[in-house]
């Protein structure tokens, strides 16, 4: 079964609309002191929360990994790879960047820390560089589960989506109705595995009545099954925000409740089913379009650094605060008037110019990254996993810690959480270097696996 393209485009096009949503939303302000501030767009211009509809596109993210997870596991299963070695292999590809990312944030923030540098100002940029790791353990876990997930697509297919999300809907209940303490984080995993749950029905055929790589000729007719979460989808989210309690916000905003977001809501998963739907309708036409050689060319490499650009966006708005904003020769309109917003075109432009500087500067290190992965990853067939999954705990809950918090919780260094990262990722790789030491070898035969 060759790539499918189109998957690849989805997850391009969701790190790109993430990494443009963040630097829209994202105000800076030069206090009378001299210190940088942060109001919140969403909260102070009520009407930018309807934005958020054109830019929560995480569910494509969770959907289009669903797709390449249920490949992979199929694949490894055939050739009689186990289930730590599959997982393994997998997380090491995510923590290994993951990784140098908070290694060198780790670093800028005990240098902070160690010269004085201001408590708030330290924690703000704490915040901001951790603020998108809420997906990393999401997709860790749905990763670990992906095994029983895939089992039980096999044996009850389509009927697997709607009883996840009636969980999460239950779930949601209790959060809303009599705040049941805790109940909510299940939806973190259920709601986002609706959609990992429906990449593997979609690479199936179940969502189309075909198998997602597809001949470019036009379809007999329009895919029922997508163009009812299409509109059904959509019709329950218009009736939540309508009529229920929900926000229109796909984006946490502060003070909020309840949130669409923090945990996954009903409203979000209705927009999910709904997003999910409308990609698999326009499927065909967008696979025509990036059969051209030119247009695959320039998404090719957005999906290719798409850790990279996931992980590192947020940098460039610190680098041209410092450049701009703590000198003073940013100009400061008034938060969302019509000359705030003209701004933002310059703003993207020269974030955009800026990120573009850090992904090259990086490519050094992701060669490197590429060389320790060969040199690291956990043997396919692995038996002996405990130091696997432990890491693989210490890590997500690590990496829970940096995304509530950030990387510098009132302004102080994050020893724990930092500790525990660290710990987790050696422990990811301790089995690779146990079955070497076994086999009298170096390391491990290098294998590819396509994440």
């Amino acid at each position: 079964m060759s790539r499918d393209r189109y998957v690849d485009f989805l997850r391009a096009w969701a790190i790109v609309l993430v990494v443009l949503g963040h630097w829209l939303i994202t105000a800076l302000v030069r206090d009378p002191d001299g210190r940088i501030t942060a109001p919140e767009l969403l909260a102070t211009v009520d009407w930018t929360q309807w934005l958020t509809l054109g830019f929560q596109i995480m569910p494509l993210f969770f959907l289009a990994g669903g797709h390449a997870a249920g490949g992979s596991w199929a694949r490894a299963r055939a050739a009689g790879n186990t289930s730590a070695g599959w997982l393994g292999r997998r997380a090491l590809r995510l923590l290994l960047p993951v990784a140098v990312y908070s290694g060198a944030v780790l670093l800028a923030v005990g240098v902070c820390t160690a010269v004085g540098v201001d408590a708030d100002t330290l924690a703000l940029v704490g915040w901001a560089m951790g603020m998108q790791f809420w997906f990393l353990p999401v997709y860790l876990l749905l990763s670990a589960l992906t095994p029983l997930l895939y089992a039980a697509h096999r044996r009850w297919g389509l009927r697997v989506p709607p009883v996840l999300g009636a969980v999460a809907l239950v779930a949601d209940a209790l959060v809303v109705t009599v705040h049941a303490p805790y109940v909510g984080l299940l939806n973190y995993v259920l709601v986002w595995g609706v959609a990992y749950q429906l990449g593997f029905c979609w690479r199936d055929g179940l969502l189309t009545g075909r198998r997602s790589v597809t001949r470019l000729a036009h379809p007999a007719r329009v895919p029922l099954v997508p163009l009812a979460m299409a509109v059904g989808g959509g019709l329950a989210f218009a009736a939540l925000v309508a009529l229920g309690p929900f926000p229109v916000s796909l984006i946490l905003v502060t003070g909020q409740s309840p949130s669409n977001t923090n945990p996954p809501s009903a409203a979000m998963l209705a927009w999910l089913v709904a997003q999910v739907g409308l990609s698999l309708l326009i499927a065909p036409v967008l696979r025509r379009l990036l059969a051209r050689e030119r247009v695959w060319r320039v998404v090719r490499p957005v999906g290719a650094a798409s850790m990279t650009l996931y992980l590192w966006h947020m940098l460039p708005v610190l680098i041209v605060a410092a450049a701009f904003y703590l000198t003073g020769l940013a100009p400061e309109p008034v938060l969302g008037s019509a000359a705030w917003w003209g701004l933002r075109v310059p703003w993207l432009l020269v974030l955009g110019a800026v990120l573009a500087c850090v992904v090259l500067a990086l490519r050094p290190w992701e060669r490197g990254l590429g060389v320790l992965y060969g040199r690291t990853v956990p043997d396919a067939g692995l038996r002996r996993a405990w130091p696997l999954w432990a890491g693989l705990a210490v890590d997500i809950a690590a990496l829970t810690r940096f995304a509530v918090r950030g990387f510098a919780p009132d302004g102080r260094f994050p020893l724990l959480p930092a500790l525990g990262l660290a710990l987790g990722t050696v422990l990811v790789t301790v089995p690779r270097w146990t079955a070497a030491e076994r086999l009298g070898q170096p390391g491990a035969t290098r294998t590819t696996d396509r994440v």
